[in-house]
């Protein structure tokens, strides 16, 4: 190492970042820049990074949050600024950048380059369509009003309203220049659209946004995409009133309707109410004249009928005289019903002699004692048919019954459970059997072994009642022994 390289002072990594930055601060203290907007960054912080560049070179720059809150147009891509402020470093990436204090349009051409260009965006999505404008209320009961609550528009409005109609008005104040312009209106109508009807707050039936006049940068927070897509997409009929009548701004085109002042946007809201009242009171007169004019016409159309309709006198004379002439029949007809009735009953009152009620009495019982007799004979012949069909019925049951069959010496064998049981297998050794003979006695007998191997051995009998008389032994009928 030469003798020269060695004599150079020794630093530290923070000891030269500390030099440069200090240099460069001191030689750099405040500048103005023009350039165009590169690359825009904005963190939650709420501070902005972006690009200064021109064809030629970049430079680094940063906005913190209280400045970015002062300006009235905010940094976008591709927008031609100048800014002021001072040059340093960040030692921490050992770069140089700008931190900048103020930033405003290089010209109210950037702007409205920008502005053509944001225009041209939304109206090729359809937010400026002529379909999607809604109608005006013709006399709206609340108006919503966004604008500042301390300037000279609200007091116009207000003004206008009460000259004209008055109405119920209820204010959204915000801001309508500065960072926070956009957001505060945007914000506004959206709010005004979420009020429910019938609500504590009524929610009104159109809504105005209002501004005075101002150059472009301060009217450039109605140019944003926020408030003019917002605009776009209210329910309530909103009237753009921003700036003066050359004044256009992108709200304007989103709206339903733009006014040239706040004042012409107080008169499209409302009607005049002495001219409706005028109209009322015009309109109610020509009513009065038009019925006027019918109750006349009327009038004249039933003269001229009534002319052309035969005197009264005259409709009434036929029927009158027919009713005379019915009149007049009437009495004799009802003289001569009288007599006709008084002739039929004296021949009536002829007749009734009590030997011709004896005779019809003895006649009608000569009738019932024949009817009677005729009765008795066929009640006699069914019940004598019944009867022989009856006993020969009892007949064929007395044959066709068991108990028949036990007179002829056999045995009904009935289990414990009372059913009859018909083969020997069904029963058990040890099983308690009833014998069902003739004339209603029976036995109880006890199986010594069941089953068909033993089917040929006594069971035990037990008399049930009292022991019957032994018989006798049946001759061999070939049937074998039960017991």
């Amino acid at each position: 190492m030469s003798e020269k390289a060695r004599n150079v002072m020794e630093l530290t990594v923070s000891d030269l970042s500390a030099a440069v930055k200090k240099q460069i601060e001191e030689t750099f203290g405040r500048v103005r820049v023009r350039a165009e907007l590169g690359r825009v960054s904005r963190p939650q912080s709420g501070h902005v990074y972006f690009d200064l560049k021109d064809d030629k070179a970049v430079l680094a720059a940063v906005a913190w949050k209280g400045s970015v809150q002062k300006w009235s147009v905010q940094p976008e891509q591709g927008l031609e600024v100048i800014v002021t402020g001072k040059m340093t470093t960040y030692p921490g990436q050992s770069r140089y950048q700008m931190v900048v204090d103020t930033l405003e349009p290089a010209g109210e051409g950037a702007l409205m380059a920008l502005l053509e260009a944001r225009k041209k965006q939304l109206a090729a999505e359809g937010l400026f369509d002529a379909a999607r404008k809604q109608e005006l209320p013709f006399l709206p009961q609340v108006i919503g009003v966004v604008t500042s609550p301390s300037g000279a528009v609200i007091r116009d409005i207000l003004h206008r309203l009460e000259d004209r109609f008055p109405r119920h008005v209820i204010v959204w104040p915000v801001r309508v220049q500065g960072e926070t312009c956009a957001e505060e209106v945007a914000k506004a109508i959206a709010g005004f659209n979420a009020l429910e009807a019938g609500g504590s707050v009524p929610r009104p039936d159109v809504i105005i946004v209002a501004r005075g006049g101002g150059s472009l940068e301060d009217l450039w927070g109605f140019n944003e995409e926020i408030v003019a897509r917002t605009a776009a997409q209210s329910d309530i009929p909103l009237i753009s009133a921003v700036g003066h009548e050359t004044d256009t701004t992108l709200i304007d085109y989103a709206a339903d309707r733009r006014a040239p002042t706040p004042t012409a946007a107080a008169e499209m809201a409302v009607p005049v109410r002495a001219d409706l009242l005028a109209s009322v009171s015009d309109l109610n007169t020509r009513n009065l004249r038009a019925q006027t004019r019918l109750i006349e016409l009327a009038q004249n159309q039933i003269a001229s009928l009534t002319r052309g309709l035969p005197k009264l006198e005259d409709i009434l004379a036929l029927p009158r005289q027919t009713l005379d002439g019915l009149a007049q029949r009437l009495a004799l007809g009802l003289q001569a019903n009288v007599q006709h009735h008084r002739t039929r009953f004296a021949q009536i009152n002829a007749g009734l002699t009590p030997r011709a009620l004896r005779q019809r009495a003895e006649q009608d019982l000569q009738r019932v004692d024949d009817l009677s007799r005729r009765a008795t004979l066929q009640v006699n012949a069914h019940w004598q048919r019944d009867m022989a069909r009856l006993q020969a019925s009892a007949r064929q049951l007395r044959l066709l019954s068991h108990q028949s069959v036990l007179e002829r010496g056999f045995a009904l064998v009935l289990d414990e459970a009372g059913k009859p049981v018909r083969r020997a297998d069904a029963v058990a050794e040890g099983d308690l059997l009833t014998l069902q003979l003739a004339h209603d006695q029976s036995l109880r007998a006890r199986v010594d072994s069941g089953g068909a191997k033993t089917s040929g051995k006594a069971a035990k009998a037990t008399p049930s009642a009292k022991k019957p008389r032994k018989p006798k032994p049946p001759a061999d009928d070939g049937q074998g022994k039960l017991l």
